[in-house]
């Protein structure tokens, strides 16, 4: 009898000893984990805050285009793709009309796209603000096409041709990208005006897949792209409206003495109080993006002028591969 409690006894020891052990074991590999993990997010962290800051710096330096440059955009210019103003639109009594020119090979565009539910109530307040200084010289962006522009795989600069079959495939290409990237959450930074007359949306990334990266992968996916692309990276921009003439406070003001006009303090002051008064309205909106879209522009500027296009819509799915 005292042999088999002191055979039960032992067992029982054995069995307490291997539970401690593989208890302790078992926190060991959860406190390796847990430090192995805190350091990647850290990095992740601090590469948001890095583009960030250089998104910011980058906005600094468009919002200080229009003291710098002045009112180009009354004397004609260029948009910031190195098109004469005069080659996408005509103003005639004051009533502005899109130029739609054939682009040849159609322009194709990787861009995210605003819903309406986000774009609507910008569009709305943008010409609330606009609309009582100026006559008809002025070019709103659709609000059902509000876009950000992340990547071509061809544009008017380098043109890339593409048969049928071949831009079917960039279209699979975007889609398999798609199924990898996260909605992003964002942020108006600001509103700026740029000397071309271009009213410019500048946002901040919150949460989601970062632009630089949306870029990143577009570019590995679509190996015939351009080398040089139009934008810088890591910024996140939509184009809200073009003004293309005189405010009404300055009625003739294109037929004036032009560098002196678009320069003189008194047109810096009434831009910059414009763009002032929409910042206090908009400043700090946020939206969710979810959407990229693989646009065929058949004509040039297409998403822009209302023009020709035809558009592959995927989900960003937020998919780990």
């Amino acid at each position: 009898m005292s042999k088999a409690r002191k055979s039960c006894s032992t067992k029982y020891r054995t069995i307490l000893i291997w539970v401690s052990a593989t208890f302790i074991f078992s926190l060991f590999l959860l406190m390796a984990s847990r430090n192995n993990v805190i350091p990647t997010t850290t990095i992740s962290q601090a590469s948001g805050e890095d583009y960030s800051k250089q998104r910011t710096e980058l906005y600094d330096k468009m919002s200080r285009d229009l003291h710098e440059h002045g009112a180009a955009f009354l004397a004609g210019g260029e948009t910031s793709q190195s098109l004469s103003l005069s080659d996408l639109f005509t103003l005639n009594n004051g009533l502005v009309t899109p130029v739609l020119k054939v682009a040849d090979p159609p322009v194709r565009a990787n861009v995210l796209y605003l819903s309406p539910n986000f774009s609507q109530p910008i569009s709305q307040t943008v010409k609330r603000v606009l609309l009582p200084h100026f006559d008809k010289a002025i070019w709103f962006q659709d609000e059902n096409l509000y876009h950000f522009s992340m990547f071509h795989a061809s544009h008017h600069l380098e043109p890339v041709s593409a048969t049928a079959e071949e831009v079917d495939w960039e279209g699979s290409a975007v889609e398999e990208v798609a199924r990898t990237l996260c909605p992003l959450r964002i942020r108006l930074e600001r509103v700026v005006l740029t000397s071309t007359g271009v009213l410019l949306g500048c946002w901040q990334v919150i949460n989601g897949t970062e632009p630089a990266i949306i870029r990143s992968k577009l570019k590995t996916a679509l190996p015939r792209a351009p080398k040089k692309q139009l934008y810088n990276p890591v910024m996140i921009h939509t184009s809200f409206a073009r003004i293309l003439g005189c405010p009404r406070v300055m009625d003739g003001c294109q037929s004036s003495n032009e560098k002196a006009m678009h320069t003189s303090e008194d047109m810096l002051s009434f831009f910059h109080g414009i763009v002032s008064q929409v910042n206090g309205e908009l400043q700090g909106f946020e939206a969710i993006v979810s959407e990229i879209w693989f646009v065929e522009e058949f004509d040039v500027l297409a998403l822009a002028l209302n023009g020709r296009i035809k558009a592959r819509k995927f989900h960003l799915k937020c998919l780990v591969t």
